[in-house]
């Protein structure tokens, strides 16, 4: 199994688990457990592919990168910049500050619409 194939799956879990953790919302603990996990997973998943394919020396040529990569890149970028949003604001409600709840929804709605284009642009993306 290569590894362009392993990363998809772990891609797919990843959105898979969360998922699971937006169905959770209302329940406070499994939440914040399960979205935590799904944030360190995909962190990890960024840097498994750094580490065996340069992801970041090949993304920084952005002249010269296609097109969907582009809009790969857009969107995996994107949704690791809404991961840190959603942990500043969430932790914010978990201190009690529930002002900062609308804000936190349309945050994580954004973040994993973000997170789904990612993993249909990362088929394209990966293919030669």
């Amino acid at each position: 199994m290569s590894t362009a194939v392993i990363f998809q799956i772990q891609s797919f879990l990843i959105v898979g688990l969360m998922l699971i953790g937006v169905a959770k919302r209302r329940n406070k603990t499994v939440h914040v457990r399960i979205m935590g996990m799904s944030i360190l997973w995909d962190i990890l998943l960024i840097l498994q592919i750094e580490v065996s394919r340069s992801a970041i020396l090949k993304a920084s040529k952005v002249m010269t990168n296609p097109l969907m990569l582009k809009i790969h890149l857009f969107f995996a970028i994107s949704s690791v910049i809404l991961y840190v949003m959603m942990i500043v604001t969430g932790r914010k409600m978990l201190q009690g500050n529930y002002d900062v709840r609308p804000t936190h929804k349309k945050l994580g709605w954004t973040t994993l619409v973000f997170r789904i284009l990612t993993l249909v642009t990362s088929f394209w993306a990966a293919s030669k």
